[in-house]
């Protein structure tokens, strides 16, 4: 039992950050500002409002020659206040990069992280398939969502959870197959769907990635139960 709560704090570590506000609160804060609701809340903004995003856009594509390029500065940006447990001003980042760029898939990739964050895994889910509507290959939203089905099925042992997790990452590996975690959460699913030959196989693509999500006491679990 402790070595498979090990693997679920190695799989759900994408959305466990040392939170500055309560879920409860973040929504609360939402109801009268709207940048903290994913696309403004879709209002229709007044005049001056409209020119207040005209200043900020002009200003944002001083330093970065397209809005993609702006737009993708501030998903960055937004990334770095989430890792920091700063999900308000994550949200009003993530936000600032759809102003500049609607069609970012990567906004709503940051848009489901908070969300995930707060474990509302319906409206993570929400987001991220809006940006695989966007673009379907995405390997960084596969893999969050994957991520999401397998905290589900640690929750509920719903074994389709699992499989669906595992069809999210192999498709997630299978267009980018540099990205370690994707390889160390492809061990980690097999592995506990009791397929050792596959969690051996991407421990070892993981390894040679460089190996750095890898916790010591899932390399002893998988040695213990899959023995080479």
């Amino acid at each position: 039992m402790k070595y498979l709560l090990t693997l679920i704090g190695a799989l759900a570590a994408n959305f466990v950050f040392a939170q500055q506000v309560t879920y409860q609160q973040f929504m609360e804060d939402a109801k009268t500002e709207i940048n903290l609701q994913p696309e403004y809340g879709n209002i229709q903004k007044s005049d001056a409002m409209k020119r207040e995003d005209d200043v900020f856009i002009s200003t944002a594509l001083q330093s970065d020659t397209t809005v993609q390029k702006a737009s993708d500065h501030l998903v960055r940006l937004g990334f770095t206040y989430l890792y920091r447990g700063d999900f308000e001003t994550a949200m009003k980042r993530f936000n600032q990069a759809w102003l500049l760029n609607p069609k970012n898939e990567n906004v709503y990739w940051g848009y489901g992280s908070v969300y995930g964050s707060f474990s509302d895994y319906t409206e993570a889910l929400k987001q991220f398939d809006k940006g695989l509507l966007i673009n379907p290959n995405s390997s960084a939203i596969l893999t969050d969502k994957a991520t999401i089905y397998f905290v589900q099925f640690q929750q509920d042992q719903d074994q389709s959870k699992l499989s669906t997790a595992l069809s999210l990452l192999n498709k997630s590996f299978g267009i980018d197959a540099t990205n370690v975690n994707t390889a160390y959460k492809l061990s980690i699913c097999y592995f506990l769907g009791k397929d050792c030959v596959n969690a051996w196989k991407y421990y070892d693509v993981c390894k040679k990635l460089g190996g750095q999500p890898i916790a010591e006491n899932y390399t002893a679990a998988l040695k213990s139960a899959c023995p080479k």
